[in-house]
């Protein structure tokens, strides 16, 4: 039997924005700066190959590049919701209950396995939120973003952003379905929380953001490798079977650069990776979880990619 999918408690940690209507305002606001490569949101008829452009450049990232016209999303003049006011959609009302709950869980159990690592290392750690929106949200500290972004992870207000029907399109265009898939992109965007506070993305800042030894490309496959290490606890409680860590591998493999250039009819270009080829998001997600140690997962040494 495989996983099965597990109710969180209320998570203290967990902002439900879901319900919340965009306010007036003067204008999409579309602030931040703009998606790397000049991409805008969506729209209303964008097709699959559109979508998996979006997909390589964004998601699973670290969440500073955002900025979206939100004209599809919320209607001319009007502002998208921000975590400030939250609106969670009543339980019997809503569609995604069982979604929201789960989601609710593994950001909760993540973070409590990396709160357990930093006390271990005498360290303190902050806890990160998760912010459920739909359709488009207003950040904090990194402008405003539609759900074509793919979830994704502000550093500047340590928020974790996901629109629930990305588990959809995981499974529709990506071809990555199964709960554990939806965990290990959940442990993922944690993942770019612990970089956040161990300083790790501010010393790589200045760095390449694009090419195949980049340091864009190195932040993904330690988040990925991280996601592995809170994966290794849940097997280590007798929670997975192979099925399910299958399911990670699947969609790490699915969101490497290489398959997502080559998907979206592209000659595959090492100099334009962001994220990683397939292979390597699955070996270092698989380095994670077979060590189960942060320490394993050092993506910047010379040798390391």
């Amino acid at each position: 039997m495989k996983w099965q999918r597990k109710k969180g408690r209320k998570g203290r940690d967990v902002i439900d924005i879901r319900g919340a209507s965009p306010g007036p305002s003067g204008g999409a606001s579309g602030g931040g700066m703009p998606i790397p490569g000049g991409l805008a949101g969506l729209g209303g008829g964008a097709g699959v190959v559109v979508l998996i452009v979006i997909v390589a450049i964004q998601v699973f990232g670290g969440g500073e590049e955002l900025g979206l016209d939100l004209g599809p999303a919320c209607g001319g003049g009007a502002q998208a919701p921000g975590a400030d006011d939250p609106a969670p959609i009543p339980p019997d009302q809503d569609p995604q209950v069982e979604l929201k709950d789960f989601s609710s869980y593994v950001f909760t159990d993540a973070q409590n396995k990396w709160s357990k690592i930093f006390k271990e290392d005498g360290d303190q750690y902050e806890r990160a939120e998760l912010v459920l929106y739909d359709g488009a949200v207003s950040t904090d500290g990194c402008g405003d973003a539609t759900s074509a972004v793919g979830p994704f992870y502000c550093p500047a207000d340590q928020r974790v952003y996901l629109d629930l029907t990305f588990y959809e399109d995981m499974e529709r265009q990506l071809g990555a379905s199964g709960d554990f898939a939806w965990a290990y992109v959940i442990a993922h965007e944690v993942g770019h929380h612990i970089q956040n506070l161990k300083g790790t993305e501010e010393q790589v800042a200045g760095g390449d953001q694009e090419g195949a030894e980049s340091a864009s490309v190195r932040l993904e496959l330690q988040a990925d490798c991280y996601s592995g290490v809170w994966a290794a606890t849940v097997f280590a409680r007798d929670d997975l079977q192979q099925g399910d860590i299958d399911e990670a591998f699947t969609a790490a493999e699915a969101v490497g650069d290489d398959r997502l250039q080559s998907e979206a009819g592209q000659d595959v270009n090492p100099d334009s990776f962001t994220h990683g080829t397939s292979e390597q998001r699955r070996t270092w997600f698989e380095r994670g979880f077979e060590s189960g140690r942060p320490a394993d997962c050092d993506t910047f040494g010379p040798d390391e990619l």
